[in-house]
């Protein structure tokens, strides 16, 4: 790091940082997705929003898939483009939702949805499942 200023990046150390941001993003997720999975499987009634004439039961029970399921699959790299979408959606329905509130409300939303449009975008980097079985492209 001869330049502190400067904007060249080394590829072994983008691709450690990509690991590291998903992982995190990944992990703290599932601190919001378990609990809505053990309160899906818990038997109580469910108080959620009915999401596009969705009964507020299926619209839970997708978010917990996006906040559990893919968020395991973000952790692991694995179908992580794929694994991202659901996570989209569920981060822009939040922040929809929590609009009209103050933005401490919406602010996690909005940050998860940046993270996961960052990931959407640069994709889940060499260390994961999907960089280790992705083929040599010759560009």
């Amino acid at each position: 790091m001869a330049n502190i200023n400067s904007t060249a990046y080394n590829p072994k150390l983008l691709n450690f940082g990509l690991f590291i941001f998903r992982a995190f993003v990944g992990c703290t997720m599932l601190t919001h997705g378990i609990p809505k999975m053990m309160n899906l499987f818990s038997g109580e009634k469910i108080q959620f929003m009915n999401f596009l004439g969705l009964s507020s039961e299926i619209s839970y029970g997708l978010v917990v898939f996006a906040e559990v399921v893919c968020s395991f699959l973000l952790i692991l790299g694995l179908f992580t483009r794929i694994a991202l979408i659901p996570l989209i959606i569920a981060m822009l329905v939040a922040v929809g939702f929590h609009w009209n509130e103050e933005f401490k409300e919406m602010e996690p939303a909005a940050f998860y949805l940046a993270s996961y449009i960052l990931l959407m975008i640069s994709g889940a980097g060499k260390i994961s499942v999907d960089g280790m079985t992705e083929k040599k492209k010759n560009w």
